[in-house]
């Protein structure tokens, strides 16, 4: 299969693996058809989800994170991974989707008042159908989204540390990479996926003679 084959391939994976889905967007440059591509996957597999519309630091992203509504992942988290903007606003997204009982660790509790920001589940299936959840194991987080919309940097700002290349050049992760973190006790495993790419932006040598 063509490398955006298996890209697509191994995010399907993460996606079916998570406990959580963090899609992000960039706000700055507005959604593509490829966003509307994922946000179908993300649809479809019916898991708690939290929309993140990246790189809303300016004006200029207003329109980005209007537009990001239409994707049906409901309430647009604004956030600017770089600067570490809205991570707040974040947290309390994830708490909603979640629950309180998942997000934390046993014995800790977190008052939410107001969320400014809201994660939904898409699921179609009846809260009897869903498994129990097992909180001995680390909670699993796929971050998808476009190439260059943030993923890695999201990660990184995340765990406090640059564990992840990130620079201003699309399509710099290639594979799914899981990095270890542990928040307040909670043992967390973050997925960052690929993005997916047309064939027409292929331009780079390596990438070409991989999709060949």
């Amino acid at each position: 299969p063509s490398l955006e084959g298996r890209m697509r391939a191994q995010t399907e994976l993460a996606i079916g693996d998570a406990d959580l889905i963090l899609f992000v967007v960039d706000a700055k440059a507005g959604l593509t058809p490829v966003d509307e591509s994922f946000a179908k996957l993300v649809r479809r597999a019916g898991k708690p989800v939290v929309l993140v519309a990246n790189k809303s630091e300016g004006k200029d992203a207003q329109a980005g994170y209007i537009d990001s509504w239409r994707l049906g992942l409901g309430e647009p988290c604004p956030i600017s991974a770089e600067h570490g903007q809205g991570l707040n606003d974040l947290r309390e997204a994830i708490i909603e989707a979640l629950g309180e009982d998942r997000a934390f660790g046993e014995g800790e509790y977190a008052p939410v008042d107001e969320l400014p920001s809201e994660g939904i589940s898409v699921s179609d299936e009846d809260d009897e159908d869903v498994p129990a959840y097992d909180d001995t194991k680390p909670m699993r987080v796929a971050i998808v989204g476009r190439p260059n919309a943030g993923k890695s940097t999201l990660i990184n700002t995340l765990i406090g540390e640059d564990r992840l290349l990130t620079g201003p050049e699309a399509g710099i992760t290639r594979d799914s990479i899981s990095v270890d973190w542990e928040w307040r006790d909670r043992k967390i495993k973050l997925f960052d996926t690929a993005g997916l790419r047309k064939k027409a932006r292929v331009q780079e040598k390596l990438e070409k003679l991989s999709v060949a």
